[in-house]
Formats: C-alpha cells, structure tokens, sequence
C-alpha cells in the first residue's frame, strides 16, 4: 500500500546516514560536489580507535560503528542541550554513505556545531568544519502531502574509503515537546562500544527503560549525573519481510521529571501520556454551525445510526482531501474540526477530530487512537514515547443493540463498551473494517479517564481474499483458451483499487490482469476484460477477463503435457538464503485465496497420469490443492491461507518446506495422451 492511506510525522533518525534511512539517503544525494576539506589532525577519542580490537562481524559488513556517545544535558523543562560523538569504520564500498552525515532539526530544534574528520589509513587526517556544511529541507516524499518544519543539515567528510575512520561531533539545543530522550543502541552496523551521559539539574529525577536489549546499570558520574555503557552490540542486519525495527532494535528510553512532577510534558506511562494528549485536543472537536449543518444535511433523512455514521465515514474518505500542514506542535496536535471542515483537507490525526465531531453531532462518542502505521513498531513492551507514533485513528462507540455482521474491526472495552475502529484517511477500506496493517497493531486508546495501550482487532482470513474461476478449453495444438472471473475482497481488493485510482483509459485499468498472466503464462492475448465494482469499495472489487495462449500445452510425442495450474503465483523464494534466518517473517495480514480451473480436455485424448494433491498445513499458514477429472473436463482447485500474521525464527525451516510445496505443486503436469495410443 502507498503510504498516501496514513499520515506520518518524520521520526527523527540517528544523524548518521545508516543503511535503510530511506529519506537520509534522498537528502544526502542533494549534497554534491566535494567538500573544502583542510588537512587538520583529527581529535584524541578517534585517534584511539585506529588500532582498536573490531566486535565480531562478517564478510557482508559494510562498516563498524567503532565508538558513540551521547550525552543529554536537561537545563530546564524548555532547554536541552545534546551532544553527539560517533566513528566508524569503513570496511566495504557501501560503508561509504556513513562519510555523510544528516542531523535533523525543526523549529524546536536548532543545531549549534558540527564538525567531521577522516583518519586514512595512508597520508594526513582531513577536516570538515561547520561552514562545510550545507543546510537543506526535507524534500516532498513522494506520495505524502506534507508541509513541514524539518530541515537537515548536510556534512560530507572526505574519504570515506574502505580501511579509513570516518567521524563526527555536532551538538543540538532543543525546546522539547516532552520531557524524553531515546538512545539508540542497536543500528545496521555492529557497535564496539557505545555510551550514554544524562545530566539533570539539582533535584530532577528521571526514569530509563530498555527495550529489545539486557539492561545495563547506571553508574554515577557527578552532580546529578548518570553514566551506561554497552560493547559489542550486534548489528540488525535487514531481511525480507522482517518486523519493522523499532520492534526489533535495542534501545534506552529515558523521561525526566522535574521538582514536583508539575511539567505537563513529563509522563511515563500510557495513562499519563493519554491525558497529555488528550489535553493537546482539548475544544479541537467542538463543532461550527457550518460544520452542524453539513452533518443535518448529510444524515437527516437516513434511518438508522449505521446509516448516518456511514454517511459521515464515507465524507471524511472521499471530500476532505489528505494534506499534513506539521509545524512545531502540529507534528502532534490537531487542527480544530471547524478548520478542517472549512478547508476541507488535513492529515490524520485532522481527520479522526473532523469525523469526532460530526460523530458527537449525531450522538455517537469516539476516541482518539494514537499508532504506528507499521504493526510491529510498538509491542506491549514499549514504553511510553510519543514519538513511536505516527498515526491517528478513531474508535467509535458503537450505540447499544447496534450489531451488524459488517462491523468486524471491533473489541470489548469494560469501560467505553463496544468499539469499532475505523481509519478515516485510508480512501478504499470500507466503514466497519481496518487495513491489514494495523491489526493486531498496539495504539494507545485516549479516553477521558486517560491513556491505554490496547492491540487492534484482527479480522478474518476470509476477509481478504482473491477467488479466481476460470472456464477453458484446450485445442490438440496445445492452444488454451479461457474466460476468468476473478473476485478481491479485503485489501486484495483494496490494493488493486488503489493501483487504479488515477487509471482513467480501460487500457489502464486492465494492467493488473496483464501483470498477472505475463507472470503465469509464456505468451498470451487479451480477448476480453472489465472491471466490476472500482468506485464501490463496500463491494467486492474484480475482473472480468478472456484470453488466449498458444502453445500452452507441450507436446511430447503422443503425449500433452498441460499445467493445470494455470493462473497465479503462490510460492515463494523467501526463504531460499544462505544465511540463516534472524528474526520472524512478518506479513502484511490474514488472508485465504481460492482458485478453481477447468479446463476441457481436446478431442482425441484422454487422461494418462494426474499430480498427487498437495497438502501443507502448518499453524501459520496452509495450502491444499487437488487435481481431478470428470469427464473431458480436468478440474484444478487449490486454497491458500495465512492464519498468523507472524512466523517465529524457531518456524523457519517449516515456512522454506510451505513454499516449496507450493512450488512443486504449481509446476506439477496432468499428461493427456491420445485415444487409442
């Protein structure tokens, strides 16, 4: 899915440009050209890492992060000061992007110094200095319609060859939003020793939780003044498919409270930071007269609260254009629903407050719920920080005796009753369900009585699906024609639609057929095609579809060989690495496809030989097909199914075995042979 369907403020990554920072490599690519370098020795903590001991890594690591440290000093509940001091060393050409460095700032942010250094491993030490740098905005991410207050400030040290230290120093004053701090422990690269220094003013507390790393104890360094150090660390090399790696990195979180724990931006928990955020939306649901009006005229003639809420759903889907205006505190609180009304556009968390208000119009209560559109960025064990969130969404409370089989995306609360969630920035996912993405994704639920962490519902693996009939006849030169319906629900539906959303040609909106038989068939022609249901997404999406292959069937002697699986692919070469698998196979959500293809037998031959079924049927996942013939007609079904939306590295050799089932199956030949031969 495009990540037009959610809203996301840009997270604050490490400076460094590390592997897989998809927005730090697009701004380094705006910094061309060499830097004025000056020949200037570099400072004593790098030249104490030349001759270091390396932590242990493999012949694929492109670089080592040789030493870091961050030190947070927090002067006031307005004021910190950050230092940052990181090396690394090069060991391949693709280490080269940490020669780079990208600090990121806002209008809360200001970067105060900046410097970087190369140590060679032949010749003199070179020297970048803070008028080398070059300032730049976040460039438009393509997809997003963000307006934004972030900027970043580029500084390219020379040098950054294979065998050379490459290292920088920069400092940043910060008028925080909330009293927290993250270091991050666990990068791409593996750490040989990395540290962490908070310093409090007198009387100031602070508390620090771990997340996916042992913990290590705080040792005193002075007034006020805590020291932690780690060595060794492993890299977290990226796999396919693998959770997202907030959910995978190790990381300290640290909050801080002042004398008396009066500071608003100070909180630990999820209750806590549920009434901070609640206060940051506090009157922004309040509805204009305009905005009442639009809601009468919307549902004052419907009939039933279902009606009305569906009515307002599909409003804030298709009306109010998605366009996020994020500066300062906007990056977190919402514009007024009068606003947003007028405008008719916002972001996420502008559109949860517009639909909160015309919701509260008819009578019907909702709730803010703060996520990560990523399911698997925050578990049940991270703490409190706002800034693993990027997402908005609403829960509505669904009246008393309200029970439709539509509203599957729902759960129980003992206090607030039955809550449906619904997310009114994504355009083509129907009212009463949620995107695969986000089920089963934990979200912190704000309700009047203050914050929880709650996990979203998952829906049925039926729910999403693609079932494929196909009626066809094969000729004695092994010509296969068909005709095809196939039928998407879910977000197979969702994600076909929204491949089409701009395709206006019928040429255009038949790609995806042609996508799929160019994958499935030698050679083809179209001879027929219509999309059914494209607009109407409380419908199910499909196609309708003739086609023509020659020489599908082979010949061998008397023989014809024909694959009766004639559409789609279902295995995967996923798993087909060299190196063992290190962490679970996430998928995108619960599904169950289904197929059933017939194919009439030509004249003259018979059925000499037909494949065994295949039967694979593991917790995660299962796939059946079968076979059979009746008649002059071979009939190929086939079922597949996800039933968990993750698999465990301790499953990793049973999902290899799934896919090569599949495989086997998908290549397997029923053998005709000619009457009387």
């Amino acid at each position: 899915m495009s990540s037009r369907l959610f809203c996301s403020r840009v997270r604050r990554p490490r400076a460094t440009n590390g592997p897989g920072l998809v927005l730090l490599g697009v701004l380094a690519g705006l910094m061309m050209g060499q830097p004025a370098a000056a020949f200037a020795d570099a400072p004593g903590w790098m030249h104490a890492l030349v001759n270091a001991s390396e932590p242990a890594h493999d012949e694929k690591t492109d670089a080592i992060l040789m030493y870091a440290e961050k030190t947070v000093s927090v002067q006031s509940v307005d004021k910190i000061k950050i230092s940052v001091r990181e090396a690394y060393k090069i060991l391949r050409p693709g280490g080269r992007e940490h020669g780079t460095v990208v600090a990121i700032f806002d209008s809360h942010e200001k970067i105060t110094s900046i410097r970087g250094w190369c140590i060679p491993a032949q010749g003199k030490d070179y020297e970048v200095k803070e008028k080398d740098a070059v300032e730049v905005s976040v460039p438009k991410i393509e997809g997003s319609e963000l307006i934004l207050d972030i900027k970043a400030k580029l500084l390219r040290i020379p040098a950054p060859d294979p065998g050379n230290l490459i290292g920088y120093e920069y400092q940043i004053e910060e008028q925080p939003m909330v009293l927290q701090n993250i270091w991050h422990i666990q990068g791409e690269s593996p750490t040989r020793e990395s540290h962490y220094i908070l310093q409090l003013p007198l009387g100031w507390e602070y508390r620090a939780l771990w997340l996916n790393y042992p913990e290590a104890k705080a040792t005193p360094g002075g007034s006020n003044e805590w020291q932690w150090a780690v060595s060794d660390v492993k890299g977290v090399r990226e796999e396919e498919d693998m959770p997202p790696r907030a959910g995978i990195e190790g990381r300290m979180v640290t909050f801080f409270f002042p004398p008396g724990g009066s500071a608003a931006s100070a909180f630990s928990n999820w209750q806590q930071m549920g009434d901070w955020y609640l206060k940051l939306t506090n009157g922004r649901v309040d509805a204009s007269p305009e905005l009442k009006q639009k809601v009468s005229a919307l549902t004052a003639s419907l009939p039933t609260p279902l009606d009305k809420m569906r009515a307002i759903a599909q409003f804030l889907q298709h009306d109010i254009r998605y366009v996020g205006i994020e500066l300062g505190i906007g990056g977190f609180q919402p514009h007024p629903a009068s606003q947003v009304f007028a405008h008719r556009y916002g972001d996420c968390k502008d559109k949860a407050t517009l639909m909160a208000a015309m919701l509260h119009e008819i009578g019907v209560d909702s709730y803010y719920v703060v996520l990560n559109a990523r399911r698997g960025s925050v578990t049940a064990e991270t703490p409190a920080q706002m800034s693993a969130f990027n997402h908005v969404i609403l829960a509505i409370k669904l009246p008393e005796g309200l029970n439709d089989p539509s509203l599957v995306a729902t759960r129980h609360d003992p206090k607030l009753g039955t809550l449906l969630f619904f997310d009114p920035t994504n355009e083509i996912t129907p009212f009463g369900q949620i995107a695969g993405h986000l089920q089963s994704d934990y979200g912190l639920l704000v309700a009047p009585n203050g914050g929880e962490l709650i996990e979203l519902p998952r829906q049925p693996s039926n729910m999403n699906s693609i079932e494929r009939t196909a009626v066809m006849t094969l000729d004695a030169r092994g010509t296969l024609k068909g005709e095809v319906k196939e039928v998407r629900t879910g977000d197979r539906a969702g994600s076909q639609r929204w491949a089409l959303r701009n395709a206006i040609k019928e040429s255009d909106k038949i790609k995806p057929i042609e996508t799929l038989l160019a994958g499935s068939l030698p050679n083809f022609q179209i001879t027929g095609a219509k999309v059914f249901n494209l607009q109407l997404t409380d419908q199910p999406f499909g196609f309708d579809y003739s086609f023509e292959a020659a020489n599908y069937a082979k010949n061998a002697g008397d023989l014809l060989l024909v694959r009766a699986r004639v559409l789609g692919v279902k295995s995967s070469g996923l798993m087909e690495t060299k190196e063992k698998r290190q962490y679970p196979v996430e998928f995108e959500g619960l599904a169950r496809d289904a197929d059933i293809f017939d194919i009439a037998i030509p004249q003259g031959y018979q059925v000499d030989e037909l494949p065994l079924p295949t039967n694979a049927d593991y917790s995660f996942a299962s796939y059946h097909s079968k076979t059979a013939v009746n008649g002059d007609v071979i009939r190929y079904t086939r079922t597949f199914e996800i039933k968990e939306l993750t698999v465990p590295v301790s499953q990793a050799d049973e999902l290899k075995r799934f896919y090569r089932a599949i495989a086997a199956d998908e290549r397997n030949m029923v053998v005709l042979k000619q009457v009387g031969k």
